[in-house]
C-alpha cells in the first residue's frame, strides 16, 4: 500500500533578445531567452515547485533563494536534482510529472523529446513517466506578445506505508 500526493507549480519568466533561451534542461535556438537570478528554467522550476508541493515543502524560492549569491547563473538541472534527493531523504518516490509550456515562440514541440530525457535523468526515473506539453496563448497576454513564457507542472509522490510504519 501506498500514501499517494499530488502537489502544483507554476513559473512565469520574462523573455529579453540575446539571452539564451534554457527550458526544459536544454538550450533551445532563440533570439531572446527567460531573465532569471539562475539559468531561468521555467519549466524545472515550476516542477521543483510541484515536487516540494507533494511533499509540503514550501517552494523552491524557499530553498534556493534568488537573494543568495551562490544560486546566480545556476543551472536548474542542480536545483532539480536537489528537490528529488530531499524528497528521497523524506521517504518519498516521484511517480509521475506532467507539464505545460505557455509560449508564442520559438515552437518547441520538436525539442519536447529531449526534455522529457534530460528531466527523467536528472530526477532518475523513467521518461515514461515524464509528460511535456507546449501551447501558444493564441496570441493573447504576455505570451501572446512574446514577453515572457510561462510553464505549469503537476506531480504525484508517493510513499509506501510501510517506510510510514517505521
Amino acid at each position: 500500500m501506498q500514501k499517494i500526493r499530488i502537489g502544483y507549480g507554476m513559473d512565469v519568466h520574462r523573455l529579453q533578445d540575446g539571452l539564451p533561451f534554457i527550458i526544459g534542461g536544454i538550450e533551445v535556438p532563440h533570439s531572446s531567452g527567460a531573465v532569471g537570478h539562475s539559468d531561468a528554467d521555467v519549466l524545472l522550476h515550476a516542477i521543483c515547485d510541484a515536487l516540494l508541493g507533494a511533499a509540503n515543502m514550501r517552494d523552491i524560492g524557499f530553498h534556493f533563494s534568488d537573494k543568495d549569491p551562490q544560486y546566480k547563473g545556476i543551472d536548474s538541472k542542480i536545483l532539480l536534482k536537489q528537490v528529488a534527493k530531499m524528497l528521497r531523504e523524506s521517504g518519498f518516490e516521484i511517480g509521475n510529472i506532467d507539464a505545460t509550456i505557455a509560449l508564442q515562440e520559438p515552437k518547441i514541440s520538436s525539442y519536447i523529446p529531449s526534455m522529457q530525457q534530460t528531466i527523467a535523468d536528472t530526477l532518475q526515473i523513467s521518461v515514461e513517466d515524464i509528460s511535456v506539453k507546449a501551447t501558444t496563448t493564441e496570441k493573447l497576454g504576455f505570451e501572446g506578445r512574446k514577453e515572457g513564457v510561462t510553464a505549469y507542472a503537476v506531480a504525484l509522490i508517493y510513499k509506501s506505508l510501510a517506510t510510514i510504519e517505521k
